[in-house]
C-alpha cells in the first residue's frame, strides 16, 4: 500500500480510504487511483486486509463433504445471503476427518474470521477445539448439533420421524429401522427418534442390527448391508425405514441385485423409505418415499442468526435452537 501510495502520488490515507470505499474519495481522485491501478496492476490482498481489521468480513464455513447435495444447497444459500451483506462465505470440507475439522479451524482462526457455521463430525470432533473457537466468534451449528447447550440451525428430527413412521404404519406393516453409519450425532439422534415414534403408536421399536462402519459412503454402506441381511434371515418387517436416502439408495441396490421388487403393493416384496429428500431420491427406480428437509431454509435461518451475532459482536451470546419441519413426499418406494 506504501508503494502504491507513492506510485500514484497519493496519502496513504487517501487510497485505503478509496479501498474500502471508493464513492468516499473525489471522482478526480478516484480517476487517479483507477489509471493508476490499470498501470501498476496493483492488487490489495483481502487476507491481509482482514487480518489488519478488528473485525473481518470473512466468514467461515465446514461442511463434512463437499460433493453430498445437502451441504451443497446449504453452502450455496449461506453464501449468497453472506455476499448480499457484504461478506465473504469461506467454504472448507473436512472430509469426514476430525483432524481434517481442527484443520480448517486453524485456518480460520489465521484468517481472523468474524464468524463461522460448521455442520460438526460430532462423535468424533475435538470438542475442546471447537470450543475454544466458540468463545472467540459467534459460531453456529447446522445439520447436526456439537451438544444440546449450542446454537443449532437444522431438521427436527422427532416431528419427521413421527411424520414418515405414521405414515407407514398406517398404510402398511409397520417399518424396522434401518440405521446410518455414527459418523454425527444425527445417526444417534434419529434412531432415537424413530423409537419414540414406534412407542407413542404403540409398536415394537425393530432396529435392524448392522456393522459399525464409520463411513461417509452411505450407498454402499447401505448395500453392503442390505445384501448381507437379504442373503441370511432378511428385514424383521416388509418395510424398511432408513436413517436417510443415500442408506436407501443402497438398498434399493441390494434389492434389484436379488430380484426383490420394491414398492407398494401386494405384488411386492419390500418397502424401503428414507430421509432427507435427497436431489436424485425422486429419480431413484422406485422413487423414494421419505421426508423433505427444508436445505434453503436451514441455511438462510443459520447465517442471518450468524450475521445478526456478528452485528452484535458477541460470540458468547444466549445459545439459540431452530427445529424445522420436515414435510412427507409420497413416492412409489412405500
Amino acid at each position: 500500500m506504501e508503494d502504491f501510495s507513492a506510485f500514484v502520488g497519493l496519502s496513504r490515507t487517501t487510497v485505503s480510504k478509496y479501498f474500502n470505499d471508493p464513492g468516499s474519495v473525489r471522482q478526480n481522485t478516484r480517476s487517479a487511483i483507477e489509471a493508476a491501478l490499470k498501470e501498476s496492476d496493483f492488487r490489495p490482498s483481502m487476507f491481509a486486509v482482514n487480518l489488519n481489521r478488528r473485525r473481518s468480513n470473512i466468514l467461515g464455513v465446514i461442511i463434512p463433504s463437499s460433493t453430498d447435495p445437502f451441504y451443497m444447497a446449504l453452502t450455496r444459500r449461506i453464501e449468497l445471503i453472506a455476499n448480499e451483506a457484504g461478506f465473504l462465505a469461506f467454504v472448507l470440507s473436512s472430509d469426514g476427518r476430525a483432524e481434517m475439522e481442527d484443520q480448517a479451524i486453524r485456518t480460520f482462526r489465521s484468517m481472523n474470521i468474524a464468524g463461522a457455521i460448521i455442520a460438526p463430525l460430532g462423535v468424533r470432533s475435538h470438542h475442546r477445539v471447537l470450543a475454544e473457537l466458540g468463545s472467540s466468534i459467534p459460531l453456529i451449528y447446522v445439520d447436526s448439533p456439537l451438544d444440546e447447550t449450542s446454537s443449532f440451525v437444522g431438521t427436527d428430527n422427532r416431528q419427521s420421524f413421527r411424520l414418515i413412521v405414521d405414515y407407514l404404519c398406517r398404510s402398511g406393516e409397520p417399518p424396522c429401522y434401518f440405521a446410518m453409519p455414527l459418523v454425527n450425532n444425527n445417526a444417534s439422534a434419529r434412531q432415537k427418534a424413530y423409537v419414540e415414534a414406534m412407542q407413542q403408536l404403540g409398536m415394537p421399536p425393530l432396529i435392524v442390527p448392522v456393522e459399525d462402519v464409520r463411513s461417509w459412503d452411505f450407498e454402499k454402506f447401505g448395500f453392503d448391508e442390505a445384501l448381507r441381511i437379504l442373503k441370511g434371515e432378511g428385514f424383521p418387517t416388509r418395510t424398511v425405514l432408513c436413517a436417510n436416502d443415500r442408506v436407501a439408495f443402497g438398498v434399493l441396490g441390494a434389492a434389484y441385485q436379488l430380484g426383490l421388487k420394491v414398492g407398494h403393493g401386494a405384488d411386492c416384496d419390500l418397502r424401503v423409505a428414507g430421509h432427507d429428500d435427497h436431489p436424485l431420491s425422486r429419480y431413484a427406480c422406485p422413487p423414494i418415499t421419505t421426508v423433505a428437509q427444508n436445505y434453503n431454509e436451514i441455511g438462510r435461518l443459520a447465517i442471518e442468526l450468524l450475521l445478526q451475532r456478528v452485528d452484535e459482536e458477541s460470540a458468547t451470546a444466549k445459545p439459540g435452537r431452530i427445529l424445522l419441519n420436515a414435510e412427507l413426499m409420497l413416492r412409489s418406494s412405500a
